[in-house]
């Protein structure tokens, strides 16, 4: 009697451990992370806010990534299924480590992560539920390769009157929020527009200091591979801040986490605080020194002090004839590239009437000095930037976009002319360019200088050998590398001038040329739009759309200029406003937003006009040519931000780049059907000042004065 009597004693005890301990949370393997959910709280009251943890557990050489993954990657996602009534907060992200490969720079973490979730239970949870919580992760996991993986996590928890935390996980949990990035008094920061964008933190009691970095909430802010270049100060931290994609930097606030070591007690203390930067002058204190890293961190050797260039030895007799050898190898190569063989294409068809005039061996002679000419001062400016310690390779000069912006003109022209859009000269060998029109020796030799230009885009097989060994001799074995290059490079077609056995293959004159020609024209095009597709990575959308602008205006003028001399001067006329408007990007010179704007709604204009404010309202569009160029020619000057932060002007921005009905009433009230549309409504509460369609600076300024007065 009593052994059963104790029996069931130890029965309803289980049952009520069963019941009042959260199920133990079981771990999933997704393969190489494994997951599962715990909570803070072993039981749960009705109302009452909690927090509950992913936990990661991340296979050892592997990493997954942060909010921003940095240069590639994916962050971690929970899609949660909760009972109904509970709400579920975002994920609260640790900070992350840097985690540099091949070249890149991503954001992440290794090993063991906590990541706290905050959730409110219902205030009408019943007492004596039990409830289930569901989470469908995903994660990218990357080690030398990246690998998707998913897992469904589980968590049940008790509903009790009076809730209880968990004795494992409560301080754990604990210990991952206090870990957490935050804003702390007294941390300011700045961010400072400027060639380079500095962003400087102050903060209280710095003591020593080193390994800081910066990370960014937005992906798109800055390049992520690049040095930031921290530097320390008794008030606090300063780094550069590379631009990357987005064209605001400097000018608009800079929001993410900073983490630094600071040694306490003699041991190096991890530190993380999130900012947000104001854009504006940098405080003092921040930069007195470059700041110090440890020889494990892994940034250490970005952000080391770049050593001095070493010399190599002089080549001997045998490493020079090979460095020369390979240098005419890889000119040779270079002629089948696909950025040339447009061009000698253009060339060898002039065979078919050059051949005929016996002028071939002096063409020839010419398209050499052609190549030469190209080389040769290519080799000096490399030899003169790299005396003031540029660092150089082929094609250097490709990585600025108004060169690109030149040469995809120069290739769109030539297509113009191919397709019988325009002429310049009397002969096939002409179409290298305008140069080429004064008559046939001009055609060759500049035939010779085109090819080297398109050549240089394409890398040739060989020529990153050559090209390095160039860059670590002196002067004078430079050029001659350089000089073999070219040989190398003009020697085919060099020779096919003086080998009349080989002319004697090639078609004589006939109607299949002009066919021949416009066919050709496709390549050229196509050259044009590679170049095009180059710019866009460089200059962006802005940058393309000036290309396209300039493109058109300079088809029309060619075409309109063998109508006479009026119609000529009317093509340039129109050239010439077309690249004022559209310079800036194609020169590499950045439009920056001056001017912060807040997104237009009815209900804000009327919020900000009853505290008495004057606002500016800008009804645009993406797809609007009118709107671009206004923000561009007058929104975004310097002056016109000054004259608003004067009269304390609220700058807002309807954007109908997508179908809107709220825009769309805003534009008939004022009788109008599409944007542009500039309103300015006066401080003292009269109605909206409807402004012109083109606007000036001296225009929004005269408005914006005239109003206050």
């Amino acid at each position: 009697m009593i052994t059963r009597l104790r029996t069931i004693l130890v029965m309803l005890a289980a049952a009520w451990v069963a019941i009042a301990t959260p199920a133990a949370a079981q771990p999933v393997n997704s393969g190489n992370v494994e997951g599962e959910l715990h909570s803070a709280r072993a039981a749960i009251s009705p109302g009452e806010t909690f927090t509950i943890a992913l936990r990661t557990r991340i296979n050892d050489g592997w990493h997954t990534y942060w909010r921003n993954p940095g240069d590639s990657g994916e962050p971690t996602e929970l899609t949660w299924s909760a009972p109904t009534g509970y709400q579920i907060g975002a994920l609260q992200w640790p900070a992350p480590e840097p985690a540099p490969f091949a070249g890149i720079i991503n954001y992440g973490y290794h090993g063991e992560v906590l990541y706290p979730i905050e959730v409110r239970a219902p205030a009408n949870a019943r007492v004596g539920e039990r409830v289930t919580f569901t989470a469908a992760a995903y994660w990218l996991v990357c080690s030398d390769i990246c690998i998707p993986e998913e897992a469904t996590l589980t968590l049940t928890l008790p509903v009790e009157a009076q809730g209880r935390d968990d004795p494992a996980w409560a301080p754990r949990i604990a210990a991952a929020i206090a870990a957490l990035p935050r804003r702390e008094a007294g941390v300011e920061a700045r961010v400072t527009a400027g060639t380079p964008v500095r962003l400087s933190v102050t903060i209280p009691n710095m003591g020593e200091v080193r390994n800081p970095h910066f990370f960014p909430f937005s992906r798109d802010v800055m390049a992520h591979s690049e040095p930031q270049a921290p530097r320390v100060g008794e008030a606090g931290l300063s780094f550069t801040i590379p631009p990357g994609v987005a064209r605001d930097l400097g000018s608009a606030p800079l929001e993410g986490v900073i983490t630094f070591e600071q040694r306490e007690s003699g041991a190096w203390a991890r530190r993380a605080l999130e900012i947000a930067a104001a854009p504006g002058e940098a405080p003092a204190g921040v930069d007195a020194a470059a700041a110090s890293f440890s020889a494990d961190y892994p940034l250490a050797e970005l952000e080391g002090a770049s050593a001095p260039p070493v010399a190599a030895p002089p080549m001997d007799a045998a490493a020079l004839i090979a460095a020369l050898g390979l240098a005419f190898l890889a000119g040779l190569v270079l002629n089948v590239m696909p950025c040339v063989l447009p061009v000698l294409s253009v060339k060898a068809l002039a065979f078919a009437h050059g051949a005929q005039t016996g002028q071939a061996r002096r063409h020839g002679l010419l398209y050499l000095a052609g190549v030469m000419a190209a080389f040769l001062p290519l080799a000096g400016v490399l030899i003169a930037l790299r005396a003031g310690g540029e660092a150089l390779g082929w094609g250097f000069h490709l990585q600025a976009p108004w060169v690109i912006s030149g040469l995809a003109l120069l290739f769109f022209s030539i297509g113009l002319n191919l397709l019988g859009v325009f002429e310049i000269g009397g002969g096939l060998q002409n179409a290298g360019g305008a140069l080429a029109s004064r008559g046939g020796d001009a055609g060759a030799f500049f035939t010779g200088v085109l090819a080297v230009v398109a050549a240089t885009p394409c890398t040739a097989p060989f020529m990153g050998g050559a090209v390095g060994a160039v860059l670590t001799q002196d002067a004078g074995t430079t050029l001659l590398i350089f000089a073999a290059l070219g040989l190398g490079f003009a020697a085919p077609l060099t020779l096919l001038h003086f080998a009349p056995a080989l002319q004697r293959f090639i078609p004589k004159p006939g109607p299949w040329m002009e066919k021949v020609k416009h066919v050709l024209a496709f390549p050229m095009l196509v050259t044009a739009a590679l170049l095009v597709w180059v710019l866009s990575e460089q200059a962006g959308s802005a940058g393309v759309l000036a290309l396209l602008v300039l493109a058109v205006a300079l088809a029309f003028a060619l075409m309109v200029a063998r109508w006479g001399r009026v119609w000529l001067a009317a093509g340039v006329v129109i050239l010439v406003v077309a690249g004022a408007f559209v310079w800036r990007p194609l020169a590499g010179v950045e439009t920056q937003q001056v001017l912060a704007h807040e997104p237009w709604s009815a209900a804000r204009v009327a919020e900000l006009r009853s505290e008495g404010r004057p606002v500016f309202v800008n009804f645009t569009a993406a797809w609007c040519a009118t709107c671009k160029v206004n923000e561009g020619a007058a929104l975004s000057s310097a002056r016109v931000a000054a004259a608003f932060t004067q009269a304390n002007v609220a700058y807002l921005q309807g954007d109908w780049t997508n179908r809107d009905d709220a825009i769309a009433a805003a534009l008939a009230e004022h009788g109008r059907v599409g944007v542009p549309l500039y309103l300015f409504y006066p401080a003292d509460g009269r109605a909206p000042i409807v402004l012109p369609q083109l606007l000036s600076e001296r225009l929004i300024i005269e408005t914006i004065s005239g109003a206050a007065s």
